[in-house]
């Protein structure tokens, strides 16, 4: 999983195949909670790519995305979004979710 650094922001979510990005804050409980489910996802699905954006170190890239609440989990494929989550889940679920996006 990788945090996002303040790179070109389409050089993220505009890469081939499925990326997946949670958008957090620091303060927030659930997305502390989501953190180690999408790190082991993250082992796991050796194809996909993980980031986390801080939505008060990034705030532009969270208004640009929609982010209304967090966590919330974006997944892009091939540079489109294709589906959003918002709150916690657990792993079963999440791997679940993003499996039907592969």
């Amino acid at each position: 999983m990788i945090d996002y650094q303040g790179q070109a922001y389409q050089e993220v979510v505009g890469q081939q195949g499925l990326v997946v990005v949670q958008y957090f804050a620091t303060w927030c409980g659930p997305c502390k909670m989501l953190k180690p489910v999408l790190e082991a996802l993250s082992t796991e699905l050796t194809d996909v790519k993980f980031y986390r954006v801080d939505i008060d170190l990034f705030r532009a890239q969270a208004i640009e995305a929609g982010i209304r609440s967090v966590p919330t989990v974006v997944l892009y494929k091939d540079g489109e979004e294709v589906d959003r989550q918002s709150g916690y889940q657990p792993k079963e679920r999440v791997g679940a979710w993003m499996n039907q996006h592969k």
